[in-house]
């Protein structure tokens, strides 16, 4: 599987904590290398500060050469509140991260320093203790409409040129259909998927297993494309259920970019949509149309808690409120002094 870092330019002890996350704690590859990622930069910025370089006015690549390979315990337990306090600050300004981007990197951190002091004793010292992850902004998800998802849908069907048009409406009806997650799509293999094609395995975050129920689109996407699979004899990964024009595993990039192609086609590439937006759409649908309780719907998506899926909820109050704000008779009647009469005094009258 690809990796996001390089391992070769992470300390030691960094590489420790790692592996600890994947083997002990279950977490994903993916996962792994985002927290590697995070540790890193931290690393780096921690390391141009000390030695009191101008980071500010640094490029990527003067920031991508900083070597932090060699950083030890010392180095790492002698870091201080204030100091990650201005990382976070720095993160904020100089690389633009939002809420989300800035509070995973604290959550890095703080994962990293717990090991350190409390799973693993080396150290005393955890400067993330007493910091508050970023606050975070309360926003619906975006989501298309049905229309809209139709129109995508559309869009991969009418596209008579494409080599890939089985695979690619497999894919997109998977995603509106199912909810789930593009690292999800990416690691499904044939067999995971039922033989009778009445539901697939997936592996979500934490290494956490599902299974979602196929519905009669999903099975006949599903029937077209593995037979056209069937018929590529220059397959490399048999075990991939979706396969690149290079014959191995999809990988997610190019998943984002046919996505990106079929909203441009679709006439959606203006709207700021994107892959996860479709795991938006298909629970949004699903509660809105389809009657689905909550708890349900939290299990379909994979969600560890339910209010993570209650937002699904809060999109379906903001539409009823838009609604009522929508009649035509929202506005208030106003009624001039000219027109009033003696029996608009009176509201208890006999005629009422």
């Amino acid at each position: 599987m690809q990796t996001l870092v390089n391992y070769d330019e992470l300390p030691q002890i960094v590489l420790e904590f790692v592996g600890y996350k994947q083997t002990v704690q279950g977490r994903s590859k993916l996962t792994a290398d985002e927290y590697a990622l995070d540790i890193r930069t931290f690393l780096r910025y921690m390391s141009a500060k000390r030695e009191e370089l101008d980071i500010k006015n640094m490029t990527d690549e003067e920031f991508a050469a900083i070597d932090v390979s060699e950083l030890g315990l010392d180095f790492i337990g002698s870091i201080t509140p204030d100091e990650v306090y201005d990382f976070l600050y720095y993160t904020l300004n100089e690389r633009g991260n939002q809420w989300s981007a800035r509070a995973r990197k604290l959550s890095a951190l703080k994962s990293f320093y717990k090991y350190l002091t409390i799973s693993k004793k080396y150290i005393d010292n955890d400067p993330t203790k007493n910091i508050e992850g970023p606050q975070k902004k309360t926003s619906l998800p975006k989501f298309l409409t049905l229309e809209e998802s139709e129109a995508l849908l559309d869009a991969v069907q009418n596209d008579n040129e494409s080599r890939t048009r089985e695979r690619d409406m497999c894919i997109l009806t998977l995603f509106l259909n199912c909810g789930m997650r593009l690292s999800e799509l990416c690691g499904i293999n044939l067999s995971d998927v039922d033989r009778h094609f009445e539901s697939l395995r997936v592996v979500g975050k934490g290494s956490k297993e599902r299974l979602i129920y196929l519905n009669d689109a999903c099975r006949e996407a599903l029937k077209s494309y593995i037979n056209v699979r069937a018929a590529d004899e220059q397959i490399k990964d048999k075990n991939a259920l979706f396969l690149s024009s290079r014959h191995t595993r999809i990988s997610n990039k190019t998943v984002q970019w046919m996505v990106y192609k079929y909203l441009n086609l679709a006439g959606l590439g203006n709207k700021s949509f994107s892959t996860h937006k479709l795991r938006h759409t298909a629970a949004t649908l699903m509660y809105q149309t389809g009657n689905v309780d909550v708890r349900v719907l939290k299990d379909i998506l994979g969600h560890e808690q339910l209010n993570t899926t209650q937002i699904y909820t809060h999109i379906s109050d903001e539409n009823m409120r838009r609604a009522i704000d929508n009649n035509p008779l929202a506005k208030p009647r106003r009624h001039s002094q000219a027109d009033k009469t003696e029996d608009d005094d009176y509201s208890d009258s006999d005629d009422d």
